[in-house]
């Protein structure tokens, strides 16, 4: 008999309501009291409780919304029953089996009732892509730390995802066996379900010297890989004969096109396809809509670095034992850009339609090159922060950009951005807008330049600054004005510590 599982009355004035989360999967046994689904309203959410045990058959998927009252699942009864019901037949002695010796048959009904009894224990737990915020929809799975088939600890990091703003790692929620759902590269929609977690399958799984788990891992390798040359086959049936963990085949015997393929590209030898990330499509995207979009122009300036170099060495030691951090360009190039932004205010405002958005804040972003591309995390308030807060807040961005741990609120609300290319050697170059904002200061390398000073020729360390902004609200005055405030702090970095 079938229990049905409906949608319940949540008030007089909610008609429907969200299948937000499935606790339990398809086909899999329940318990009278296990909680099935999480169910959310426009005002609350709810957890409906199996109000039978037996087998679930859902019939509505994560993320539909239903009416009230809605058929979402039933459970078939008896089934969990029946199933306890079978183990203690099969572990009956015969009762001519002579004492002291093992009953014709008992091992085989002793082992299948312990993998009955197993199998009761086992449950499993659901690997999901996370919410990561309100406009994201979809993310990659851009690498698995954890082989399938292979034991996991909970806590352990299960898989790297990458959305077109940040990346993600996803931990293990308990200790159990990993099966992997979806492969590398794959992109999927936010909710999906990427792999699963056999809680209860460890001792099992490690225990099994067998060659299944290495021949599961070679089926869902590509045509390329199955159809490798016969010097694959040894090295993987050695594998998954003498180890106890499951492996995936040996790849560093196959052919370099079939390893390509392996990681998602595609190659015949003289050139290489594989997919953009999702970061690197959404920052392509962005550079060409905002070229579209606002009207950019570059100005020009420079400034000489010889007053900053000389602070900065006669207070650097001083600094790291106050501070446990040292004192870099960038601080000085912040504060700069903040006296910079109250003295042009139009730089630090947006063009929002036929509106002009005025900030009364300086969140300063500040570029940020990783691996995989280009991030922006913001310095948060900075006409309140001192240098060494500066410092310490670019060091962290920095350290969670090289882990690959930046998070979507470290990117939000940049009024204005930095942009350091002197770090990979560029002499000059025009910054692009970081959409909505109207401005960005490119920084570029120090370079020993012969320039005139009070009539002498001198070789000093100079360092071109070049402003881009949006010429809808910025005037060609105010880009200069903003760029001869920012150079002359630079110039003279006491009376910037010292705000004057």
């Amino acid at each position: 008999m079938a229990y049905e599982v409906k949608i319940p009355p949540a008030g007089e004035s909610i008609a429907t309501a969200s299948v937000a989360q499935w606790h339990k999967a398809d086909g899999e046994q329940v318990k009278k009291g296990d909680v099935l689904l999480t169910v959310e309203t426009d005002k609350v959410s709810t957890e409906l409780e199996a109000e039978v045990s037996g087998t679930l058959k859902i019939l509505v998927p994560e993320g539909e919304e239903v009416d009230i009252g809605t058929l979402v699942a039933e459970i078939e009864e008896g089934e969990v029953a029946e199933a306890a019901a079978e183990v203690p037949k099969a572990e009956e002695p015969k009762a001519e089996t002579p004492k002291g010796e093992a009953p014709k048959g008992e091992a085989p009904m002793a082992e299948a009732a312990a993998a009955s009894e197993g199998a009761a224990e086992e449950r499993v737990v659901k690997v999901k892509v996370p919410p990561a915020g309100e406009s994201i929809n979809s993310a990659t799975i851009a690498t698995w730390h954890k082989r399938d088939g292979e034991a996991v600890a909970k806590g352990e990091v299960l898989v790297t995802l990458d959305t077109d703003k940040v990346s993600t790692e996803l931990e293990a929620d308990e200790s159990g066996v990993l099966h992997i759902l979806t492969p590398e590269g794959a992109e999927v929609e936010i909710g999906a379900i990427i792999g699963e977690l056999t809680v209860g399958g460890v001792a099992k799984v490690a225990a099994t010297p067998e060659a299944a788990p290495a021949a599961k891992a070679a089926a869902k390798a590509p045509a390329a890989v199955k159809a490798a040359a016969p010097a694959a086959s040894a090295p993987v049936a050695a594998a998954a004969t003498s180890a106890a963990a499951p492996l995936r085949p040996d790849l560093s015997v196959l052919p370099a096109t079939a390893v390509r393929e392996e990681k998602g590209e595609e190659s015949d030898g003289r050139t290489t396809r594989k997919k953009m990330s999702m970061l690197r499509r959404k920052i392509a995207t962005q550079l060409v809509n905002v070229q579209q979009t606002a009207a950019i122009l570059t100005t020009f300036n420079e400034a000489d670095m010889t007053a900053v170099m000389k602070l900065r060495k006669a207070v650097q030691e001083d600094f790291v034992a106050k501070h446990g951090v040292k004192l870099g360009f960038m601080s000085f190039f912040v504060k700069a850009v903040v006296q910079g932004l109250k003295e042009v205010q139009n730089l630090n405002a947006r063009v929002d339609g036929n509106d002009i958005v005025q900030n009364h804040f300086f969140d300063v972003g500040v570029a940020v090159g990783t691996e995989k591309g280009l991030v922006v995390p913001v310095i948060r308030d900075a006409d309140q922060k001192g240098f060494a807060e500066i410092e310490q807040d670019i060091l962290a961005y920095a350290l969670k950009a090289r882990d690959g741990k930046i998070q979507l609120e470290d990117l939000r609300g940049g009024g204005f951005t930095i942009s350091n290319g002197g770090v990979y050697g560029s002499l000059l170059s025009t910054p692009i807008l970081n959409p909505p904002q109207s401005g960005i200061l490119g920084m570029h390398t120090i370079q020993q330049r012969p320039i005139a000073v009070d009539g002498k020729v001198e070789i000093r360390p100079m360092m071109y600054l070049a402003l881009s902004y949006d010429h809808r609200i910025v005037d060609g005055k105010e880009a200069v004005t903003f760029l001869i405030k920012v150079k002359d702090a630079i110039e003279n970095p006491e009376r910037l510590m010292l705000e004057i």
